[in-house]
């Protein structure tokens, strides 16, 4: 899931970046509405969440211009602003729900998960199942033969990488690009010891392995 975040207040945009990124979104960041529009009307987010105090243009405008320039994605609207007003103003020029700060970020990462599960389309896929392993896209839940697994963020992201690649051979450094973003060095253990800890909650309890490792090679997700 793509979101792109619109904060001018580095401290802030870098701990949201970082919760977000921990809790399994890719995120890319803007400081005011300029590099906002640039991203948003060049990418594809699942939804913008757009701060309202930008040095440049008042995060009303932006959200207004995005709306007028085509871009559909869902608007979560953050802001000091509690007033009536100013809520209803931010639906009422194409935000799609408005949180005040301080916030918790659980209700943040709530909120997120109701916007994403508004604008899914029939036909996407919301759900992704190999043989008795089943993975809820929008709760970011997973499970095998209905037992929970408890998952960790980045866990579930990789999980949902070798999902949809059943059968296929991904190699440490697709799974890095995929999952990681190469955001740490490509000589990195970082998979190998994801791997192992995720092999120990899906392959656990006398249940036929699904993961398996392709020495020198990389990993595959057993489809049958």
């Amino acid at each position: 899931m793509q979101l792109l975040l619109v904060e001018d207040e580095i401290e802030i945009q870098s701990f949201l970046k970082r919760s977000l990124a921990e809790a399994g979104y890719q995120v890319d960041a803007a400081a005011d509405a300029r590099t906002a529009e640039r991203l948003a009307t060049e990418g594809k987010y699942d939804v913008l969440i757009v701060d309202l105090g930008l040095p440049d243009l008042d995060g009303f405008a932006l959200i207004l211009r995005l709306r007028q320039l085509g871009v559909t994605a869902p608007v979560l609207i953050l802001s000091a602003r509690r007033s009536v007003d100013d809520r209803v103003r931010g639906l009422e020029q194409g935000g799609d729900d408005y949180l005040t700060k301080p916030f918790a970020l659980a209700e943040l990462l709530a909120r997120l998960r109701n916007l994403m599960k508004r604008n899914v389309p029939s036909s996407e896929v919301t759900r992704l199942r190999v043989m008795d392993l089943e993975l809820d896209l929008l709760r970011r839940e997973a499970s095998r033969s209905g037992e929970v697994l408890h998952l960790t963020p980045q866990e579930f992201t990789l999980l949902e990488y070798l999902c949809r690649n059943p059968g296929r051979v991904v190699t440490r450094s697709m799974i890095l690009d995929k999952v990681w973003g190469m955001r740490i060095q490509p000589d990195t253990n970082v998979v190998d010891v994801h791997i192992y800890r995720l092999r120990g909650k899906v392959d656990t309890s006398g249940r036929p392995p699904l993961i398996r490792t392709l020495r020198g090679v990389g990993y595959v997700l057993k489809d049958r």
